[in-house]
């Protein structure tokens, strides 16, 4: 049977610092019998790609 999990009010404010102003990403908890013993933050950055006009690219090939 599982071990009840082990958590208070610690635990919960280091997973809320881990969570607050992520946007994209994810919040990964480790438990290891039954007690959190890690916490693992991964954030990825998105940017967008900037859409070229076509005269732009054409000047880019006229230039090579």
């Amino acid at each position: 049977m599982a071990k009840q999990l082990e958590i208070n009010e610690l635990w919960l404010e280091r997973i809320r610092e881990q969570v607050e102003g992520l946007e994209y990403g994810s919040v990964q908890i480790v438990v290891h019998d039954g007690r959190i013993v890690q916490i693992e933050r991964t954030e990825r950055k998105r940017f967008d790609t900037v859409q070229r006009s076509p005269a732009a690219v054409q000047r880019r090939v006229n230039q090579a």
